[in-house]
């Protein structure tokens, strides 16, 4: 797509910490605020997502969850796997296998890899033993 703004692609903003918008500071995006994703969601609605602990990760749930090993989360539009492992204050050596609706998800996808609304997010600590 080459769409530009409507002051050309090298319009520039004004400078300075009072500098407005041309329309004012209450002046909405072209989109409104009802602007959706692909998928017909509002883009400002939470994502209702499930997520599963494993092991000795259920230590990291609720109370009320740590024996049915599941919680059901509303997350932040974009949340990625990465931020809820930090949200859930997860060590990374114990996040070991991480699925997202039974797909493995690598170790270098997770922290771009956004969660959608709906998704299951399973995460097991390594397992030893024999």
């Amino acid at each position: 797509s080459t769409a530009q703004r409507p002051n050309g692609p090298t319009a520039q903003r004004p400078n300075g910490p009072t500098a407005q918008r041309p329309n004012g500071p209450t002046a909405q995006r072209p989109n409104g605020p009802t602007a959706q994703r692909p998928n017909g969601r509002p883009i400002d609605q939470p994502v209702k997502i499930t997520l599963k602990l494993f092991a000795s990760l259920t230590d990291y749930l609720p109370p009320a969850s740590k024996y049915t090993n599941l919680v059901e989360l509303d997350t932040a539009p974009d949340t990625t796997i990465g931020q809820l492992v930090e949200q859930y204050r997860l060590p990374e050596k114990l996040v070991h296998l991480v699925l997202v609706n039974g797909s493995y998800i690598a170790p270098e996808h997770r922290a771009a890899q956004m969660l959608q609304e709906g998704d299951v997010l399973a995460i097991w600590p390594p397992i030893a033993g024999g």
